[in-house]
């Protein structure tokens, strides 16, 4: 019992270090390839340290691993299979606004009848 309390804590700290824009924004990005901290900086917006914090969240729940190049860290995906499910995310929300969208259009169709 005891080990499936620990699994179930491990997928709970993947969904938390998930929850949050940027992380997502980085984590997008690195699904195309790996990315040093700049570039990730550049692309959030923020300063490196708040970077860096957001990578240590991705990285302590499993999600990202670093290589450390000279000066510079590499950062890339360790959990591929997160893209596949941001992925699923996105596919669900954009068939959720088409469905809406589709209602309003019926709405407004039968108020002008």
């Amino acid at each position: 019992m005891h080990e499936d309390r620990m699994r179930l804590a491990n997928r709970a700290k993947v969904f938390k270090a998930l929850g949050h824009p940027s992380r997502l924004l980085m984590i997008e990005a690195l699904g195309q390839g790996e990315k040093c901290v700049c570039e990730l900086r550049e692309l959030v917006g923020s300063d490196i340290s708040t970077v860096s914090k957001h990578l240590s969240v991705l990285k302590e729940a499993g999600i990202v691993r670093d290589e450390r190049r000279g000066t510079s860290i590499y950062y890339s995906l360790r959990m591929h299979c997160v893209t596949s499910f941001l992925a699923c995310v996105r596919r669900f929300f954009e068939q959720q606004l088409e469905e809406q969208f589709v209602f309003m259009k019926d709405l407004r169709k039968n108020d002008r009848s």
